[in-house]
């Protein structure tokens, strides 16, 4: 048996499976870059980021330097009790790259799903308004407040809660309403003031509309132009709070410092995590101050904003300024996409490649005319990937979209080698040569 064999069942046996969503029996020891190694040293290129946590690579010297100079200085303070410098230069740091001339005022914490908790918690509380508006296909978390605001039907199995509207998401490959892109003029935005507003629930109900500035577990999917500055409108039109959720694309993934600012927006409170700490726990909520400073002791954790982590994502940010990551997801994200695209036309599985710098998309179907999502065939495509040395997931609410988001460290001859392993992938999955006994044990999302 491999040495990751036996860790991998080591895992199963020790771990719980309520904690585990897993794709193929790789086993990380050790990584650098956007490569990781199993502990038989075969290496693979990572596609994930760890599900878009480590942007800069992995184990980049400066974050390892920051967080042992650190745990030599300040190992921990409760940042609830005991202010520290790090936690505050952080804070005064995420201040200034979040756009906005009003005053704004930082929460920490360690998660996406703590984060967007806060929201949950928030909210009604500040606006004296009951209502959430959130989007089919979102994911904003794992904790109650954040799972009942999440439109992903893995998230589906626990009560919903009865404050939450939840409104079709511009996934025009998809199309709701069966309209057509070009002539739909926006209906899903339409919707939401012509029948939400009128049917479901008044404006003066509704405290924020929340979504993801491009839905990564729910397809990768980029909205439409014009949707984000519409939702913009519209929020200042009522009254109702902007709300942009960054936890995934954040930190320099979609070739801008933030996703949202794309389309020119800002956001009244925008929520980050995963990728700011480099595999630290840690998130922010970054937002007015008048709703961020609604209440004293209202959400807080004993651990969060401590100093390493604040350091790890001080130092985080200065690497992706310092290395132009920013800059370089853009280029090498376009050069993915089009080499995407070139594998589109020649596989008929493949029906849509979408997305910004590096946070890609890509859906298989069935069939182009039926749109039939290809579930099975994802999977199967994954796990080749794997066993030919390329880690990816998938996506979507049918679990049909492979999902790119690599580390911001990505060149473009690695593209090269992940598009020449996705092409053997597809074309072995297409003629039967991986068996569906091969995914026994990976149900991932279904799981």
């Amino acid at each position: 048996m491999s040495k990751s064999r036996e860790l991998f069942e080591r895992d199963g046996n020790a771990l719980s499976t309520v904690m585990s969503l897993r794709f193929c029996p790789f086993v990380a020891e050790s990584g650098e870059g956007a490569v990781l190694r199993d502990p038989d040293g075969k290496e693979y290129l990572d596609l994930t980021a760890g599900w878009g946590v480590a942007n800069v690579g992995y184990c980049h010297p400066r974050v390892t330097k920051a967080v042992t100079d650190q745990m030599k200085t300040l190992s921990f303070a409760t940042t609830i009790s005991v202010p520290n410098m790090k936690s505050v230069e952080l804070a005064e740091k995420l201040k200034e790259l979040v756009p906005g001339n009003f005053d704004k005022s930082v929460w920490f914490g360690h998660s996406g799903s703590d984060a967007n908790e806060f929201i949950a918690k928030i909210i009604p509380y500040a606006t004296g308004r009951s209502k959430i508006l959130t989007f089919v296909g979102s994911y904003h978390g794992q904790t109650m407040g954040s799972y009942v605001m999440s439109g992903h039907p893995a998230q589906s199995r626990f009560s919903g809660g009865g404050n939450v509207v939840k409104l079709p998401y511009p996934y025009c490959y998809r199309c709701a309403f069966e309209k057509e892109k070009e002539s739909c003029d926006l209906f899903c935005l339409r919707y939401i003031e012509d029948y939400i507003f009128d049917a479901v629930t008044s404006p003066d109900q509704v405290g924020a509309i929340v979504l993801e500035a491009i839905q990564c577990d729910g397809g990768d999917v980029v909205p439409a132009d014009g949707f984000m500055q519409g939702i913009e409108k519209l929020c200042r039109k009522y009254g109702i709070l902007l709300i942009i959720d960054e936890v995934k694309i954040g930190f320099g993934r979609t070739g801008k410092m933030f996703g949202f600012e794309h389309w020119g927006i800002e956001p009244d409170i925008v929520v980050m995590a995963k990728p700011m700490g480099s595999g630290q726990p840690i998130s922010a909520v970054v937002g007015r101050k008048d709703i961020m400073n609604a209440g004293i002791g209202m959400h807080y954790f004993t651990t969060a904003g401590n100093p390493v982590a604040c350091a790890a994502a001080l130092e985080t940010i200065g690497i992706i300024n310092d290395e132009k990551l920013v800059e370089n997801a853009k280029e090498v994200g376009d050069y993915f996409v089009h080499e995407l695209e070139k594998l589109k036309d020649k596989h008929e599985i493949i029906s849509d490649v979408r997305g910004k710098g590096l946070v890609i998309g890509v859906e298989l179907v069935k069939d182009r005319e039926t749109k039939e999502p290809a579930t099975d065939e994802a999977a199967k495509v994954l796990y080749r990937g794997y066993e030919l040395g390329l880690l990816f997931y998938n996506s979507g609410i049918n679990s049909n979209v492979l999902e790119f988001t690599p580390p911001l460290v990505i060149t473009k001859e690695q593209v090269d080698f992940a598009v020449s392993v996705l092409d053997k992938a597809i074309e072995d999955v297409v003629n039967g040569k991986v068996p569906d006994e091969k995914l026994a044990e990976f149900a991932g999302w279904s799981s």
